[in-house]
């Protein structure tokens, strides 16, 4: 239930001519410490303001999540990456080149210095840039977002604005509707905080050609035409890789982040 009695939760359509105004208004309510459920390119998530103390602990409520399991953060472009994790390797500068924007979250050394709470992220941040234009507008309008899937702890992933509302009600302020995301696979997650890649979770991109890029022997180029011919076709509005200035549950388990 909601933390606000009284409180009803809307969910907007941004198919149409009112998205601009329905992003606006998601930020808003997510720069004042509520949570949104937005559309990504796997499934649809739970969205807060990254350095919202309020915030992230409403996902934890909402979702009934153990602080155990840290909360992903999703960013706009690889730009943003180091003002929340300034030694980042030098294999996830390739990763990225070959699958972001796209269902690759990478796990880094987070910056100790920020003032936000994500559980028990034990100095660590998964990280990942959704190929989803919605999504994406609404990461700009805030900055960087704390989101995980849309569904209580334990439940299936929602693949459409009207299962997240069925899971989490008015604990979430606003629902952004973008249609439903029918692959229904969340992100392949890797760790880079260890001597060597290791993938935590298996997920949208293939494993195998993941690791292949981390120790270079596939170019990231290559890598990223082998994952454009197989992927199926993307949500509506998916922004141009290449565009915004660029060249789910925790951190492996299943509880998925949708980022």
């Amino acid at each position: 239930m909601s933390e606000q009695e009284g409180q009803v939760s809307q969910i907007l359509d941004v198919r149409g001519d009112e998205r601009d105004d329905a992003v606006e208004r998601a930020a808003a309510a997510l720069r004042d410490g509520e949570i949104v459920v937005v559309p990504t390119d796997t499934l649809y998530g739970v969205a807060a303001d990254a350095f919202s103390l309020d915030g992230t602990a409403r996902i934890f409520r909402a979702k009934d999540r153990d602080r155990s399991v840290p909360l992903p953060v999703l960013l706009r472009s690889p730009k943003q990456l180091p003002g929340i994790a300034p030694d980042v390797p030098e294999v996830a500068e390739r990763l990225m080149a070959a699958f972001w924007p796209g269902a690759l979250t990478l796990v880094v050394p987070a910056e100790r210095r920020l003032q936000w709470d994500l559980g028990k992220n034990e100095g660590t941040v998964a990280v990942r840039m959704p190929l989803d234009d919605v999504c994406l507008a609404v990461i700009r309008a805030v900055g960087p977002l704390a989101v995980t899937s849309a569904n209580r702890s334990g439940e299936p992933a929602a693949a459409t604005a009207q299962e997240a509302h069925e899971q989490l009600g008015s604990s979430v302020h606003l629902y952004l509707d973008d249609g439903p995301r029918t692959g229904g696979v969340a992100s392949t997650i890797v760790d880079l905080t260890r001597r060597e890649p290791h993938v935590l979770r298996v997920g949208a991109i293939d494993d195998e050609l993941v690791l292949a890029v981390a120790a270079g022997e596939v170019d990231p180029l290559e890598a990223a035409a082998q994952v454009a011919a197989v992927e199926p076709d993307p949500p509506p509005g998916t922004p141009v890789a290449g565009s915004d200035g660029t060249d789910g549950q925790g951190q492996g388990d299943p509880d998925a982040p949708a980022g």
